[in-house]
């Protein structure tokens, strides 16, 4: 693997790596129980077997569906980790921390190594060795969320299962808690509870507790139910005529509707949601040639002008909304007027737009300070400082077509 940086961002990027490097080990670094110093506390945030960090630890999984090999990218070091592999992989989930390499007859689960805890006020990022953890039952369709104590597996026909989270971070799946019902959508952790839509049409909003009884259903209805998302305001769920947000304040649940304010025809629903995770903007295509903006702080939907969309995601308040488009090159548009700020040289070639089917589209992922895209033809990632007029910061050249990718650690 290479990497190729712009002269200009060398010694910002080789000081923050000094910076991370003494302020914690890499994967290989990491000490055992017996050469920790003894100690009479536990000191706040420790988590055991993990190395803490003063900045966000991000890497990088990526997965080549041709061949099924996949790889873990380290943003701080660079270095790239070989994994599995894994052949019929068709999609790449993450809830922060471990990935999903979905295929037609289960899903993997990959401990990467790195991830962050919201403590509210503070967070604590964290880095260790990456390691195998299992396969969840659950072919094509198998959706994956998770928090801070449980993931949840929701299977194509609607029956979900909860694995406790501390399990899966000694690096076994667990014994599951099998939920009772069959459900509409995914089945959601949020505020010690989960969150889902029942199976009648239109869907409601269920409240489950964590062995999956129900205790609130908030007013509120989703026609058609597809995608959903995790923010700091809440769940939000797409439904036909705009999404839902399910709010919970001091115990109680709340159901909102945010509708799109016009009449939105199928093909141009928001359906899958993108957004950097903390923030409170959402991002989906909407048809061939627009963008969707949700401001879910705001209640309002933005639907931004672009040309022919292959992927978008955004930082959030402030930042440009980021669009790959057909053309090959990363543009960037102004989400309050829908103008067009900058954009770069081509960087990808031969690209579907989004939706097209293809299993090899580009992503767009997205953190405090850099995007990644990934480009799987000319097996590479593109950092872009995307504060920066969407400069190239770095290229990660790779020996695999990186056909999909997420970022964990944020």
């Amino acid at each position: 693997m290479f990497v190729r940086r712009n002269v200009t961002s060398l010694a910002p990027a080789l000081a923050a790596v000094v910076l991370l490097t003494a302020g914690c080990g890499g994967q290989d670094d990491v000490k055992s129980d017996s050469e920790k110093p003894a100690s009479s506390t536990t000191p706040h945030g420790y988590v055991e077997g993990a190395t803490e960090a003063a900045e966000q630890q991000s890497r990088l999984l990526l997965a080549d569906t041709g061949s099924g090999d996949t790889r873990v990218l380290d943003l701080i070091t660079g270095k790239v980790h070989d994994t599995a592999r894994r052949p019929g992989v068709t999609a790449l989930t993450t809830d922060g921390r471990f990935g999903y390499f979905h295929g037609a007859d289960g899903t993997q689960v990959l401990d990467s190594g790195a991830w962050m805890v919201d403590h509210g006020d503070h967070v604590h990022y964290y880095r260790a060795r990456i390691r195998e953890v299992g396969e969840f039952p659950g072919g094509t369709g198998t959706r994956v969320r998770g928090d801070a104590g449980v993931t949840a597996v929701t299977a194509a026909d609607g029956k979900a299962s909860v694995y406790p989270r501390a399990e899966l971070e000694q690096g076994a799946l667990g014994t599951p808690t099998r939920l009772p019902d069959t459900y509409a959508g995914a089945v959601v952790p949020y505020a010690e509870h989960l969150i889902t839509l029942t199976g009648e049409s239109p869907a409601r909003v269920a409240v489950l507790d964590r062995s999956g009884k129900r205790v609130a259903t908030p007013e509120g209805e989703c026609e058609d139910p597809r995608g959903d998302a995790v923010t700091r305001r809440g769940i939000v769920l797409g439904c036909a005529d705009g999404a839902l947000l399910v709010h919970e304040d001091d115990g109680t649940f709340t159901a909102e509707k945010i509708p799109y304010g016009q009449d939105v025809p199928r093909h141009e629903r928001a359906t899958e949601f993108r957004h950097r995770p903390g923030s409170s903007t959402l991002t989906a295509p909407a048809g061939k040639g627009a963008v969707w903006v949700l401001d879910v702080t705001k209640g309002a939907w933005t639907r931004v002008e672009t040309g022919p969309v292959v992927a978008a995601n955004t930082a959030g308040e402030g930042a440009p909304l980021l669009v790959l488009e057909t053309d090959g090159a990363l543009h960037g548009y102004d989400i309050s007027d829908g103008a067009e700020t900058t954009v770069t040289d081509p960087l990808l070639k031969d690209l579907p737009e989004a939706g097209a089917g293809s299993t090899t589209t580009p992503v767009i992922e997205v953190d405090r300070s850099r995007a990644y895209l990934n480009d799987p033809e000319g097996r590479r990632v593109y950092e872009i400082d995307y504060n920066d007029s969407l400069r190239v910061a770095r290229t990660f050249d790779l020996d695999v077509r990186p056909s999909l990718m997420v970022e964990t650690g944020r």
